[in-house]
């Protein structure tokens, strides 16, 4: 693949759990194209889209039941564990703990178990800590995000310690940590949601602080690269361009003709509108449009460091605007910005 070394890899039945979602479908594809044969975890309402006609072995269950985990895992000799829950909202916090923590308890167990060859966990840049004075965060920065109470950040560390204790207890497993995630195949605009904003002219302001965005296809490879080449117990930071907010909003709003981003919202004004929409939400049972734990750390610059990754897998990103330039496309000609 492009700008991978390439290492010889015999075809096998692998795990992809969360299937359906985002990372999982890409994955998916990228594995069937290699020559694997690919089952997917998936419940069984899952939103079958993103896989379109993909020749996969759907195995219906969730990663919250034990049971059907271990069906899931016998016989393949690689896990992928892609499935995880998303949210800032405290009112989903004990069923994003329940899909993040335990689930991914019950991956490791299974495969402890079945006596699989390898594990790679998809982590998150949210379970790395953020630098204090201006450098770079890499795999070695301590989480101290627990002032902030975000539930998500807490979610994805602890899973990487339920992952740290199956390492203990003799499981070859590597982990993962992509950022902010755009690409084709986001059909439920999870990152995707910034370009249909600033293409819609609704998001022409910016926070103070900056992130880090990455290609789903530089994720992929990513993955596919930690399992041919990552070391045991190690974590992976997959990342892509370092941009201030503003810069990053800026490069889309060229890209899809939106509003080049020229308000500034102070902290106290982002507070308080996650304060209001939270309130609504909480009363009307609606995801909240911003909430007040997406806000406590979005004035915060969580840049990050991929040269691990880039010396021990041969990783490399694409450039950001090439990226936006790719997932817009995808978003056009599959008919989804009307």
């Amino acid at each position: 693949m492009k700008g991978f070394p390439q290492v010889a890899v015999l075809p096998m039945r692998v795990l992809v759990t969360g299937g359906t979602g985002f990372v999982g479908s890409n994955l998916a594809r990228a594995l069937v194209d290699r020559g694997h044969e690919v089952r997917i975890l998936r419940r069984e309402r899952s939103d079958l889209r993103a896989l379109g006609t993909l020749a996969v072995e759907h195995a219906i269950g969730d990663v919250r039941d034990f049971e059907s985990v271990q069906r899931a895992v016998e016989g393949c000799a690689i896990v992928y564990h892609t499935a995880a829950m998303v949210s800032y909202w405290r009112k989903q916090r004990q069923e994003m703990f329940t899909i993040n923590i335990e689930g991914t308890r019950n991956v490791v167990r299974a495969c402890l178990r079945q006596n699989v060859q390898k594990l790679i966990h998809t982590s998150s840049i949210a379970a790395i800590g953020h630098t204090t004075d201006g450098s770079l965060a890499d795999e070695t920065t301590p989480f101290n995000w627990d002032r902030y109470d975000i539930g998500y950040r807490i979610s994805k560390y602890r899973s990487e310690q339920v992952v740290l204790e199956g390492v203990q207890n003799g499981l070859f497993a590597v982990m993962v940590n992509p950022s902010v995630i755009l690409g084709p195949g986001d059909i439920h605009f999870h990152g995707g949601q910034i370009i249909r904003d600033v293409r819609k002219r609704r998001l022409f302001y910016y926070v103070d602080g900056g992130t880090n965005l990455v290609s789903v296809d530089d994720v992929v490879r990513g993955h596919l690269a930690a399992a041919e080449r990552g070391r045991i117990g190690e974590r992976y930071i997959l990342s892509g361009e370092n941009l201030t907010h503003r810069a990053m909003l800026t490069i889309v709003a060229e890209v899809v003709g939106g509003i080049r981003p020229v308000v500034r919202l102070p902290r106290p004004f982002v507070r308080l509108l996650a304060t209001t929409s939270e309130v609504i939400g909480n009363l009307t049972n609606r995801k909240p449009w911003i909430t007040k734990e997406l806000a406590a750390g979005i004035h915060l610059t969580s840049w990050f460091s991929g040269e691990k990754a880039k010396r021990e897998l041969g990783y490399v990103f694409t450039p950001f605007r090439e990226t936006v330039v790719q997932t817009y496309r995808w978003y056009v000609e599959n008919g989804l910005l009307t």
